[in-house]
């Protein structure tokens, strides 16, 4: 039993010969991402279909299966509906009589709730005393046709569910029953009955029992669920409460905020400060925050908020370290200090990059971009700048503050971040980002390593040039192997459907190649020497027509 929620459950076949409701309640633990939250599922089979039992019981089962598989940083209300179309899919290729079945399900996640339900399964709230129904049925009013249904799964092959979301209170009381329990005892009974019963379980038994002992004559099942203590707070309820933590004033070098002192300012932008500082123990940290003017920017303040979400749920080395501070009382995130220095900074030394080098921090930028995007997030601003190499050895990517999340993040029509030399050509047009454009981003990023040139030139903000095909790496680099030249090429194309698939496939491609020979390759005469190549062209053709001329004199 998870703490503060407490729930029980009773279901009856009743006066029928077998029971065709289905009910799943999945308490999250380990190896299961307890982010996701409590998923409490409710199902009623339709008789007259094929297999009403069928039905139902594959859809709980399937549904929460799937949830637990999704990526932690998917919204719920989206998680699910591409889920139940899914299984809608599959309840309508069984059999040629197609199975049905009404769903409700709650999902209990944070300090929020989101319900989705299809038919007539009902769902209720109690709180403070007062009923309130939550669920909608969809079954058609007229007179004999009131358990019709007009939505269910399985019954089109095109399903929306509705839902219905807030925000969760100490001492709400769900109730989520089955048409068998509601249509019996009406709303007024079940209203008395749940009120006046102390516990969850003795609650839902005693519905159960009151609709057969008031004649109900289908299936009787009723779960309810108590809030007896509020979980802790997911990004969704931080981002309900933005102005609860102030921006920080402008802060010097000695100033002290949440016992935390300042070293020095770091770093500045028009978005962001970061600030070198530390802790009581002298432990160093970055503080990044939002300049003073941020204050009262909800956009701003969001966007750090996902940040900091986002980097709690992407724990690997391959991103920057959070600490929770445990005195925060101001918006900011702090992050752990590496020794090192940035691609960017570190590629104005006299040698450059080698080529080895370029090749594994290839693989292991596509790596993490491969963990990002598993778990449905994109970086949108991958380039030398936001790359750390530390003396530990190991690659970090960093700065997430453009970083989108579909499902999490809002997208703004005026907001197209990232730097233009490293953005996909669709991204200049307009369109949205994809994975595909963070790997373009991670092609021109190496491109940039070996070359200090960018494949289709330096492009301005506010620019929008015209993208033909990309300058061969290997007119800057004639010891480049062929294969990387191929790989870097193809990262870099200028339509999506030419390029990598998903960063699995970039990474295979650098880690097969670094296998092979990386002896230079033969670069053609052309490009090795054009002029020389264009003059004997020349030579020739002078000399074919002194031929020519002397053969027609001769006649």
């Amino acid at each position: 039993m998870l703490p503060g929620i407490a729930w029980g459950i009773d279901s009856q076949a009743g006066q029928k010969a077998s029971n065709e409701d289905a009910w799943l309640v999945v308490e999250p633990e380990a190896p299961l991402p307890q982010d996701k939250g409590l998923l409490l599922l409710l199902a009623d089979g339709v008789s007259d279909c094929a297999d009403g039992a069928l039905a139902a019981k594959a859809t709980v089962r399937q549904l929460a299966a799937d949830y637990y598989t999704l990526p932690d940083t998917w919204d719920v209300i989206p998680a699910l509906q591409s889920l139940i179309e899914a299984q809608n899919q599959w309840l309508l290729s069984q059999t040629v009589q197609p199975l049905m079945t009404t769903l409700c399900g709650l999902v209990l996640r944070g300090q929020r709730y989101v319900l989705a339900n299809l038919g007539d399964t009902r769902c209720y709230l109690l709180r403070d005393g007062v009923m309130t129904r939550l669920s909608v049925d969809h079954s058609w009013a007229q007179p004999g046709l009131q358990h019709v249904l007009k939505r269910a799964m399985g019954l089109d092959k095109q399903v929306m569910a509705d839902f219905a979301e807030g925000e969760l209170k100490v001492g709400d009381r769900f109730v989520l029953v089955t048409d068998g329990v509601w249509e019996t005892l009406g709303d007024s009974r079940l209203h008395e009955l749940v009120q006046h019963f102390p516990d969850a379980a003795g609650a839902a038994q005693t519905l159960v029992r009151n609709a057969l002992q008031a004649g109900s004559e289908d299936n009787v099942t009723a779960l309810v669920v108590d809030i007896q203590q509020l979980p802790a707070r997911s990004l969704g309820d931080e981002l309900v409460g933005l102005g609860s933590l102030p921006v920080p004033p402008r802060l010097q070098a000695g100033d002290v905020i949440d016992g935390l002192q300042v070293v020095s300012l770091w770093r500045e932008s028009r978005n962001c400060l970061l600030y070198r500082v530390r802790d009581a123990e002298g432990r160093p940290w970055l503080m990044k925050t939002l300049p003073p003017s941020g204050q009262g920017d909800v956009q701003a303040e969001r966007a750090l908020l996902t940040e900091e979400w986002l980097l709690r749920r992407l724990a690997s080395h391959y991103f920057p370290e959070l600490h929770l501070h445990p005195e925060r009382r101001h918006l900011y995130l702090l992050m752990q200090e590496y020794a090192g220095a940035s691609l960017a900074e570190a590629s104005h030394k006299p040698d450059g990059w080698t080529v080895p080098q370029v090749i594994q921090m290839g693989i292991r930028l596509g790596k993490a971009l491969g963990i990002l995007h598993r778990r449905n997030v994109l970086h949108r601003d991958v380039k030398p700048e936001n790359l750390h190499w530390g003396t530990d050895g190991r690659l970090r990517l960093l700065d997430f503050g453009a970083a989108c999340c579909p499902g999490v993040t809002e997208e703004r029509p005026d907001n197209m971040p990232g730097t233009p030399s490293f953005m996909a050509p669709e991204l200049l047009a307009g369109e949205v980002a994809t994975a595909s454009t963070d790997l373009y981003a991670a092609g021109v990023t190496l491109y940039w390593l070996l070359t200090r040139h960018y494949p289709y030139g330096e492009i301005e903000p506010f620019q929008r040039p015209h993208f033909g095909e990309p300058v061969s790496p290997a007119r800057y680099r004639p010891d480049l192997p062929a294969w990387l030249e191929t790989v870097l090429l193809k990262a870099v194309a200028p339509t999506a459907a030419r390029r990598f698939e998903t960063a699995e496939e970039f990474v295979l491609a650098l880690e097969r190649g670094e296998s092979m020979s990386l002896m230079p390759r033969r670069m053609p005469l052309m490009q090795r020497q054009p002029l020389r190549v264009w003059q004997t062209i020349a030579l020739v053709s002078l000399l074919i027509n002194f031929l020519l001329l002397y053969a027609w004199l001769l006649h």
